[in-house]
């Protein structure tokens, strides 16, 4: 199998996969400590980044604990992704570079970034041969597996891509058309897999622990990205490992334990936040994950959704413990 150009320990890594408001410091964190082998921060804009905004570049903070880690760029101007490669490299150090040609919402493809560069390969082409000489640094790529159906050609933009000097590929086998919606096709993870010398990472529908080793064992892939199934479950990693090590599958937590690791996911959060009403009301989101299936999870959500500092949490999964603790 081929080689990862950054340190990863695992035979089949697992990666917590880029994505904007969640692959935070804090939460990257966690994923490490659960198991995740290797992260990736959020998608940050090449021209905020040249240009200085300090809520792009704050989004390039991490910390030892983090690492591996990579930093990942979005942008359609080949000159701007070169220059924002070179800038994460001097200032940041991340383990490597990633380019995002997967990301699909409106206001990244409307200047043809993310996916919106799958629109044309020539520039895909330009943009990593330019980042590849902007930096020493391993560069990375992600996509999707095109633009929209007519130009569903998954095995072609990766084979530019590696061509062009891409290192690893993460393949997230949707079209951009399509957002989230159907079933990401694995078999075109296998095709990418069967075509390319590199490692390629596969992405999608992985909701499950067992989801991890299927796609492992369906496409053969070198790693396994975790994206929207870590919500509030940072504990898929440490599944999602033992599984693939032939190992028994750990018990899912209990609420007490769910809890606890909200709690820990809060702290870090305060402390690269403060503990104000914005840390609150933004952490809001994660709540809500944390406490989805439990017994009478609509009220909790309701009570959560409504805190205006770390501190009522607390308060909040302390009587609801207390609760479930009295015989009906």
């Amino acid at each position: 199998m081929p080689r990862f150009p950054y340190p990863v320990a695992a035979r089949v890594p697992l990666f917590l996969a880029p994505m904007a408001g969640v692959s935070e410091p804090p939460f990257r964190r966690l994923c490490r400590r659960f198991g995740a082998d290797v992260v990736v921060s959020e998608f940050l804009s090449s021209e905020g980044l040249r240009r200085g905004r300090k809520s792009v570049h704050d989004g390039a903070y991490f910390t030892q604990p983090e690492r591996p880690i990579g930093i990942q760029l979005y942008g359609a101007d080949p000159a701007a992704m070169a220059e924002a490669a070179a800038l994460v490299t001097e200032h940041y150090a991340p383990d490597f570079v990633d380019i995002n040609f997967g990301c699909p919402v409106k206001k990244v493809v409307r200047r043809n970034g993310g996916s919106g560069c799958l629109k044309d390969l020539e520039l895909v082409t330009r943009i990593i041969r330019e980042v590849r000489a902007a930096t020493a640094l391993p560069v990375t790529v992600k996509i999707r597996s095109g633009w929209d159906e007519t130009m569903r050609t998954p095995v072609d933009i990766a084979l530019r891509c590696q061509d062009a000097g891409a290192q690893v590929l993460t393949l997230h086998p949707r079209t951009r058309t399509q957002m989230y919606d159907g079933a990401a096709r694995w078999d075109e993870i296998a095709a990418v897999v069967n075509a390319l010398e590199i490692p390629v990472v596969g992405n999608g529908d992985i909701r499950t622990a067992a989801d991890a080793v299927r796609m492992h064992g369906e496409t053969g892939c070198a790693g396994v990205m975790i994206a929207r199934g870590s919500f509030g479950n940072p504990w898929i990693f440490r599944q999602a490992r033992a599984l693939l090590d032939g190992q028994p599958l750990p018990a899912a937590p209990d609420p007490a334990e769910r809890f606890g690791v909200a709690l820990a996911h809060a702290r870090l959060q305060l402390d690269l936040q403060g503990d104000d009403r914005r840390t609150a009301v933004e952490f809001r989101k994660h709540l809500g994950w944390y406490t989805r299936g439990l017994p009478g999870a609509a009220e909790l959500r309701r009570t959560l959704f409504a805190v205006e500092s770390m501190a009522e949490v607390e308060r909040i999964f302390q009587a609801y413990l207390e609760a479930s603790a009295v015989p009906a």
